[in-house]
């Protein structure tokens, strides 16, 4: 037996192999939230590498939180590409693929090893599950996708889901992790989506534009006539923006669950069910 997997079996004898069986499950408002028995979060590169690394920390005592309660949590993270940048001595996000690739391969490694050092302190495990837009496509790929993340949930373990970039290509890219976050939500017919930025809600402008009126809530179906979305990406290291929040919570609210949107540094409230952020409502009883 090698050391990672004697670790791993000493600490089955720790709560987290015994979840607890929450009741009910279904979210129709962020006062649900702390109901909710499968919760994907998303985070975005520039929240999580270069100055803002920090931030794992409060975002896996957030996540661990909520895995204590006896949620399952699936964590789906940008910033391989950011956080091998600095390796590679690039200033800025590569604009040609084997560039990317590369960054990738050298970052994801680290984004990982620096999750897992942190969920440590709560003897809780990791998982990492690499997918491509074409895995999602394919039915045996998606198959197999989600038999492998239900088996990790059902064995306790924190799946930390993102784009296999070494392996992508232009063609068959998601384009962003908000819409992979979208599309793991249904995969594994999630009661939330959390997705988190720099921003703490989701504005009728720019937030930094005169005039700009924070939306609270987004009915299903709404489409949101009149509001002006920004560039994508921060600091050169993103992808995404309010634009593909709104795409992604159009398309998990569609299959059944429902979006909040919020920044970073507020997960903690948000999946306590404060009343932060944009919350998008879900189509009614489209699953059993």
């Amino acid at each position: 037996m090698s050391s990672a997997d004697a670790e791993i079996e000493t600490d089955t004898a720790h709560p987290r192999t015994r979840p607890v069986t929450l009741a009910g499950g279904a979210v129709q408002s962020r006062a649900d939230i702390p109901r909710a028995r499968r919760v994907v979060v998303k985070v975005g590169s520039s929240s999580i590498s270069g100055p803002n690394a920090d931030q794992i920390g409060p975002l896996v005592d957030a996540l661990a939180a909520t895995y204590a309660r006896g949620a399952e949590v699936i964590l789906v993270s940008s910033g391989a590409i950011a956080t091998g940048m600095p390796y590679l001595k690039l200033d800025s996000r590569p604009t040609d693929l084997a560039t990317q690739q590369a960054a990738a391969a050298v970052g994801q490694n680290l984004l990982v090893y620096r999750y897992q050092e942190s969920l440590r302190r709560f003897h809780i495990v990791a998982g990492q599950v690499l997918l491509t837009a074409s895995d999602i496509d394919n039915p045996t790929h998606r198959s197999n996708a989600q038999r492998a993340m239900e088996r990790l949930l059902k064995l306790r373990i924190l799946p930390i889901v993102n784009e296999n970039d070494t392996v992508a290509t232009h063609e068959i890219r998601f384009g962003d992790n908000d819409r992979l976050a979208a599309l793991v939500s249904q995969l594994v017919e999630a009661d939330l989506l959390v997705l988190l930025s720099d921003v703490d809600a989701l504005y009728t402008r720019p937030p930094h534009e005169a005039g700009a009126i924070k939306i609270s809530e987004v009915p299903f179906g709404d489409e949101l006539e009149g509001v002006t979305f920004g560039e994508a990406g921060v600091a050169g290291v993103g992808t995404g923006g309010a634009g593909t929040k709104v795409a992604a919570a159009r398309l998990a609210t569609e299959a059944g669950t429902p979006v909040l949107v919020t920044s970073t540094p507020q997960v903690a409230a948000a999946l306590s069910g404060a009343d932060i952020g944009t919350w998008f409502e879900a189509r009614v009883a489209l699953r059993g």
